[in-house]
């Protein structure tokens, strides 16, 4: 068994298994027709419950034939042009190249003594992204799962410098379109169940300030103190930004931390022509960042910055095994004193990769392809009076609602809506989304392919209407 370890006797054993494997991918890839296979739960799980896995098949090949029947062959491909679901993009190649040097090497991000140059590349890559913002030269951050574990050490900062041992005094203030895991961050800080106060969105789905303005001045009337306001840059279902200038005043006024999610809009930060969208979020104290979504990045590859490095602090525990007290003397650099997490992957090559082929203009490029597609594809909607489009898109996503001609009753369109999204998935021709909007129920389009077109949005805007009119035609027929 020692000839499957990686090491110098190995290295051609690793060379061909790899080889074969990429191969195997890059010829999926090739011939990929469309973005998912349609397959059903009760059609794929039988296919993996009956794999023995204590009866390994020892070959590679052959593992790589089953991989093609479990999961290969009916994986879902967001690198199609019709996939339009998620905030899932398709990955650049420098940064898949970075993904198998860091899995071959296998570097440990938590100490320097398991990186080297892997701590100093992630030390640069931080810098780099707090000049982007703006946030100063004390700025600090480290690399993370994802959004919501950024979003988690942002308000666990938050909390340790609102200064208050009485927990249940504690508000968190955000957007009625925030992501979840601002609730959720806060109930694993031990806040109360109503330590969230939701802030109204304008039309445009934006934080009104004006509401921010007076739940700010009713905490400090009833003596409540507003640890956090969460603004977003790019709402997950809207791709909204909230107005981070006048917020930035208010917490500014009332001393409160002032965190950005900018998961999804930090794509703005190396774009060539949209940067003053997030004109505001250098005063911001803490920032969100996921490079797998805006910067075309493998997941996971994510990070949170701050303002001042100091507060990090918050996050540090010395183990004797392994970050001592001393290190901090002798100026040795271990991530893990500003990390939720011990052990850690060196995410941050496939960012450094990209960067050294492709550039931040490279990037940004890509990104303002996909926000100019949106717009494209809200000028379809608005025009097509099958459809009601719910906002403009400030980045690129686009929410909307098939609202056919003869059917007056909400509910009825509402089934309509969720059956055409359940239909075109078991179709397998196209991959979109849906949500709520007051009540109601939605599709979404988030466009994250600089390879999908306006004619690709057309089709499937067409083939969404086909399915809403069969489930409608049926239900016609079923109450005759």
């Amino acid at each position: 068994m020692r000839s499957h370890l990686l090491n110098d006797l190995t290295a051609e054993h690793y060379r061909r298994s790899v080889t074969e494997g990429v191969e195997r991918v890059a010829a999926k890839l090739a011939t990929t027709d469309r973005p998912f296979t349609g397959v059903t739960v009760d059609a794929l799980a039988p296919r993996i419950e009956r794999i023995d896995l204590d009866r390994p098949l020892g070959d590679t090949s052959a593992v790589l034939d089953e991989l093609e029947e479990v999961y290969l062959r009916d994986a879902v491909y967001f690198h199609h042009p019709r996939y339009l679901a998620h905030l899932n993009c398709p990955v650049v190649i420098p940064a898949v190249l970075g993904e198998a040097v860091l899995s071959a090497v296998n570097s440990s991000l938590d100490t320097w003594d398991q990186s080297a140059g892997g701590t100093l590349i992630e030390r640069r890559l931080i810098d780099w992204t707090a000049e982007r913002i703006g946030l100063g030269a004390n700025a600090d951050g480290v690399f993370t799962s994802g959004g919501s574990q950024s979003n988690l050490q942002a308000l666990l900062l938050a909390r340790e410098e609102a200064k208050t041992e009485d927990l249940g005094r504690l508000r968190v203030l955000a957007s009625e379109v925030s992501h979840f895991s601002v609730k959720k961050s806060a109930k694993l800080l031990g806040l109360g169940p109503d330590a969230v106060i939701t802030v109204p969105v304008d039309h445009d789905k934006r934080m009104q300030t004006v509401a921010l303005a007076r739940e700010l001045e009713r905490c400090a009337r009833d003596g409540l103190v507003p640890m956090a306001v969460v603004a977003t840059a790019g709402t997950t279902d809207f791709g909204s930004l909230d107005p981070l200038p006048e917020i930035a005043e208010l917490c500014a006024q009332y001393g409160t931390w002032l965190h950005v999610d900018a998961a999804y809009g930090c794509g703005l930060l190396v774009s060539p022509t949209r940067r003053h969208l997030l004109a505001g979020i250098e005063r911001a104290d803490s920032v969100t960042v996921d490079y797998h979504k805006s910067f075309f990045q493998p997941v996971s590859s994510s990070a949170v910055l701050v303002r001042d490095a100091a507060t990090l602090r918050h996050a540090t525990y010395h183990a004797e095994y392994l970050n001592p007290r001393r290190m901090v003397q002798e100026r040795i650099p271990n991530q893990v004193d500003k990390s939720l997490q011990t052990t850690r992957r060196f995410d941050a090559l496939k960012l450094w990769m990209t960067l050294r082929v492709m550039g931040a203009d490279g990037i940004g490029q890509l990104f303002d392809e996909v926000c100019d597609l949106a717009e494209q594809g809200w000028r379809l909607l608005a025009a097509d009076p099958r459809y009601d489009v719910v906002v403009e898109p400030s980045l690129s996503t686009l929410v909307f609602r098939y609202i056919p001609a003869a059917v007056t009753d909400p509910a009825e369109i509402d089934r309509a809506n969720l059956y055409a999204r359940k239909a075109l998935f078991a179709s397998g021709d196209a991959v979109v989304a849906g949500t709520k909007v007051a009540g109601r129920h939605y599709l979404k389009f988030t466009l994250l392919n600089p390879e999908t077109t306006a004619a690709d949005i057309a089709a499937v805007l067409d083939l969404i209407a086909g399915h809403a009119e069969q489930y409608l035609g049926d239900s016609l027929d079923r109450a005759c």
